[in-house]
This record gives C-alpha cells, sequence and structure tokens, in this order.
C-alpha cells in the first residue's frame, strides 16, 4: 500500500501527542520495579523512564537541546511520579464510573475523522498505514482511553458540578461586580504556518518562511502550504487554523505584525526563538464598550476561577480514600508534589 505525505503527517500527529509507552519501552533495557503501589495497580521504574524520554522529546521538539532537555526532566521526577499516581488515581474512578463504553466510542470516532480525513477507505487501511510506519494503533488507543478516561471523570465529577453550583443571586452579583470582563472585545480570527529551529540550520528556516510567504502572497492554496510545510504536530486536524482571540489578549510578538494586516492578507515571517511563524488574518469583529449579560459566559467566567481549586480537592479527595504506598528511595522527591502534609497516604516501602 502506498503511503501518502498526509499518512506521514497523520502518523507524526500521533507520535507526538500520544508517544505509546510500549513504544518507548522498546528502547530501554532496565530491571523493573515497583515504585509506588496505589490500590491494586503499580507504577514501575520502566513505565517512569518511558514518560521521562517522552518529555524530553517533546521539549526538543519544541526547540531545547536534547541536554537541556534532560536536565529539566531529570530536575522533576518527582512531580512526574507524583502526576502519574493522580493520572492513575482517575482512571480507577473512571473505571468505578463506569465511562468505558463512552470514552470507546470517542476513541473510535476519532479513528473513523481519520481516516475519512484522509479519503482511506477502512479503518484497516488507517492501521496498515500506521503500521507501516513503526506503530502500533492499539498504543494509540490505550493513550487515548488514558486521556479520555480523565476527561470523563473531570467533566463529570468537577467541572459541570461547579458549572451549575452558582445561584441565579451569585450569577447576578458576578456579573455587576466584574461588568467589565464582559464587555465584547474586538477579536482577529487568525491560521498560522510554523517552521521550528529545532535540528535546522536556522538560517535555512528563514529563508524558507520568506519563501512561504512570497507563494502565499502570490495566490497558492494556505491549507495545502499549511499542511505540507508547518511543523505543528496537528496540522493535519487544523489544516493551519489557530482560532479567535481577543485583540487586546494578544501577545505583542503577534499582535503588533498583524495589527495592519487586512482579511485575507499575511504577515511578514515572524522570528521567535523556537522558529518562525507566518500569520493570515482571516477574520476581524469590532469590540463594543457595552456590557453585555450572558448566563452561560458568567458561569464559565465563575469555573475558570474556581476550577483550579475544586480540581485539586477532588485529587485530595481520591488520595485520602486510596491505599498510596512509595518506595523508600523515591518518597523524599514525590512526597513534597503529592501531599506534603497528609502522612496517612504515602508509606515506606521496606
Amino acid at each position: 500500500m502506498r503511503i501518502t505525505n498526509s499518512i506521514l503527517i497523520l502518523v507524526a500527529v500521533l507520535l507526538i501527542s500520544c508517544i505509546p509507552v510500549s513504544a518507548q519501552e522498546s528502547e530501554l533495557v532496565v530491571v523493573d520495579e515497583v515504585i509506588a503501589q496505589i490500590n491494586d495497580s503499580v507504577i514501575t521504574l520502566s513505565q517512569i523512564r518511558s514518560e521521562m524520554k517522552s518529555a524530553v522529546d517533546g521539549l526538543v521538539q519544541q526547540g531545547k537541546s536534547e541536554s537541556e532537555a534532560k536536565a529539566m526532566v531529570d530536575g522533576k521526577m518527582g512531580q512526574l511520579i507524583a502526576n502519574l499516581i493522580t493520572e492513575e488515581l482517575l482512571l480507577q474512578r473512571g473505571k468505578e464510573m463506569g465511562v468505558e463504553k463512552a470514552v470507546e466510542a470517542r476513541i473510535n470516532q476519532q479513528f473513523l475523522e481519520r481516516m475519512r480525513e484522509f479519503d482511506l477507505k477502512s479503518l484497516d487501511d488507517l492501521y496498515e498505514a500506521m503500521r507501516q510506519q513503526g506503530f502500533d494503533p492499539e498504543d494509540i488507543r490505550n493513550e487515548w482511553r488514558r486521556r479520555f478516561t480523565q476527561d470523563e471523570v473531570w467533566r463529570n465529577q468537577v467541572d459541570s458540578v461547579v458549572y451549575w453550583q452558582s445561584t441565579s443571586k451569585e450569577i447576578k452579583e458576578y456579573y455587576n461586580k466584574n461588568a467589565e470582563r464582559f464587555k465584547k472585545p474586538a477579536t482577529v480570527t487568525i491560521s498560522e504556518i510554523f517552521l521550528s529551529f529545532a535540528g535546522r540550520d536556522k538560517d535555512a528556516v528563514i529563508e524558507k518562511a520568506k519563501e512561504i510567504t512570497a507563494r502565499l502572497r502570490g495566490g497558492a492554496d494556505f491549507e495545502q502550504v499549511a499542511i505540507e510545510s508547518s511543523d505543528r504536530p496537528n496540522v493535519s486536524e487544523t489544516k493551519g487554523k489557530a482560532g479567535t482571540f481577543a485583540v487586546t489578549e494578544l501577545d505583542p510578538m503577534f499582535a503588533k505584525p498583524i495589527e495592519r494586516v487586512k482579511v485575507g492578507g499575511y504577515t511578514d515571517p515572524i522570528e521567535m526563538d523556537i522558529g518562525m511563524e507566518i500569520i493570515r488574518v482571516d477574520e476581524r469583529t469590532e469590540g463594543s464598550d457595552e456590557a453585555h449579560f450572558n448566563e452561560a459566559a458568567v458561569r464559565n467566567a465563575i469555573l475558570q476561577e474556581k476550577l483550579p481549586e475544586a480540581r485539586k480537592k477532588y485529587v485530595e479527595e481520591l488520595k485520602d480514600d486510596a491505599y498510596i504506598k512509595i518506595r523508600e528511595s523515591y518518597r523524599a522527591m514525590v512526597l513534597p508534589h503529592l501531599n506534603p502534609e497528609d502522612k496517612k497516604t504515602a508509606e515506606v516501602s521496606k
């Protein structure tokens, strides 16, 4: 079966966004050991090293050198283990909630969308294309299962509760105190092409950005150029679309170059620390100095304020109800990130 450029892009997207643990483990030769036990599940040394390697790869993709990335990740090993413990607690709660059916449906939909996007006749064709590039569809399915299960727990157990718990009186009071936040801002909708400096000659990347800009201004199809050229891992899905932003909230690095660009026009290439950015202005909307009450918008504003603390509290409750045992040699680095004041949930493994 012939693999198209689009399939190669798809595989790259899946690799960067998921990086299956089993694919990483095949590159590691370690004597495995249990680092932490969470109820009936365990976290092993090979799993931790796989996650660390994935984190290093991600930082390198963003433009860090291998040594810089490794130093950054090594210094956060305790945080990583604590995060894995939290993740395991969320996965266990998802299983208790019975979210498997909803999660599997979402996973299947993801595969179907990719099959249709790349004009393949069947899922088997998609899976075969992925295997030919060295990726196991089941590994990707398992990673999505982990991610989507956590999404379901957050959505059902925390986010929706916080969203609906405010009374009508509280919503009105919040709006009156924060009316400035509910004025309609001027917005700009943009698309972008990003070229990374990572592993490349910087001057060559800059020249390539200039050439791409000239092609686009000459009438080249933006979506096609974005898919062919952009280094964003999800470009095959977004086609370069970056979204709609309030003009006042844009980073000055981007706000200034686009302020005089007309709809349909392009900025000159913008140089960043990690690469070059080409921006197309797709749409503009005018702002308003008059505040407008919208209950959903107010509830969302309250949600964003309360959500971090609500999620933190929920995780603490999961920890309080769980049996968590951390290996002695890792305990000191993990506890400050896990729950430093709760002595009940962390025991020393002898």
